[in-house]
């Protein structure tokens, strides 16, 4: 199969792209490689891939690991370059993943989740439609909850209230993949993606925030006064539930009523998903595995809650499970250890 992946420079990206190649699948990587967060992780990750894009100005490279990968610079909101792209290359599948992440930067430069998480998403589906891409994949979040208090979050729960323009541009892309899923018959997949953490993971993140803190004898930050809880999940346990979409694109829900709609699927080839580890963690509790796993002890600056953000999180999956047999099997020990091990390689520390 040939597959676009976009943000493939990104965490979830890079991960993604690994596993299909080494699979068999084609692969062609997008990103543009902003400096969002130190672009050297991304052009580290880019190599681990075969591709050494770092001091170079050419935009397409060839993987000198994989035969069957080649990756572009290409900016999402770049219209004409992706309508080229999608005539060019004729896509089997797409997984979108490129976007502008983060709930607190959304706060210091909302003008940037525009251009890239509306605009470009446009240009993907655009792409589909134009390029006779009939099964896409696509990252939403489980920001999208906003206010909603109901614990497990279902895809079934309102998601009416958002508390960032991050969730908000998330939530924009359900709506738009939705209706290219009714006027087109392009299968669309949503993610609502619950924090997830492992190798080569953000610096924005708390794995990497704590880790770089702690090494560094700097106090860490614990919003709230450390009463918050996330559904952290494993990279490696993320991939593989996104291969499964993959391989299954969306199809029309026979039951669906237009009288008392569900929000997670549809009578058009369209379907969400929780995709998340079932099983939340204190912060504190968090925050001692990453100690044990570094040998070391925190300083922590107890501090109250950040604008935008939530208490907790907490994913229903119980339809992830039902359509793909998906179940995330990484305990956090075990992922918070490889985590720990990447970062002091990776940093030298």
């Amino acid at each position: 199969m040939k597959i676009l992946v976009t943000g493939s420079a990104g965490f979830i990206g890079f991960h993604l792209t690994h596993a299909l190649l080494e699979r068999g699948d084609e692969v062609v990587g997008i990103d543009n490689i902003n400096n969002y967060y130190d672009v050297n992780l991304k052009y580290g990750r880019l190599h681990e891939l075969g591709v050494d894009a770092k001091g170079v100005e050419a935009s397409h490279f060839t993987s000198t690991r994989y035969p069957l990968h080649r990756f572009i610079k290409m900016d999402l909101a770049d219209r004409e370059a992706m309508e080229r792209l999608f005539v060019t290359e004729q896509f089997d599948a797409v997984c979108h993943l490129g976007a502008q992440a983060g709930v607190r930067y959304s706060l210091e430069n909302p003008h940037a989740y525009i251009d890239s998480n509306i605009v470009g998403f446009m240009n993907i589906l655009e792409g589909c439609r134009h390029g006779g891409v009939k099964n896409l994949a696509y990252a939403s979040s489980s920001s999208v909850y906003g206010l909603n208090r109901s614990q497990p979050f279902k895809t079934s729960d309102s998601t009416e209230h958002p508390v960032s323009l991050y969730a908000a541009t998330k939530k924009s892309n359900e709506m738009m993949a939705h209706t290219y899923s009714h006027l087109y018959g392009i299968a669309t997949t949503g993610l609502r993606f619950f924090t997830v953490y492992g190798e080569w993971g953000r610096p924005d993140m708390a794995p990497m925030l704590f880790s770089d803190a702690i090494l560094h004898q700097r106090a860490i930050k614990v919003f709230n006064f450390g009463k918050m809880s996330r559904d952290f999940t494993y990279v490696g346990d993320i991939v593989k539930g996104v291969i499964k979409v993959i391989d299954n694109p969306a199809k029309p829900n026979p039951q669906w009523d237009p009288q008392t709609p569900q929000i997670q699927s549809s009578s058009a080839p369209y379907r969400l998903y929780n995709i998340g580890n079932n099983a939340p963690v204190s912060l504190m509790a968090f925050i001692e595995t990453i100690e044990e796993a570094l040998g070391e002890s925190a300083t922590k600056e107890m501090l109250p809650m950040q604008a935008g953000d939530v208490v907790s999180t907490y994913a229903d999956t119980t339809e992830l499970i039902r359509d793909f047999d998906y179940q995330p099997s990484t305990p956090l020990k075990e992922g918070v250890e490889a985590f720990v091990a990447w970062y002091r390689a990776f940093y030298r520390d």
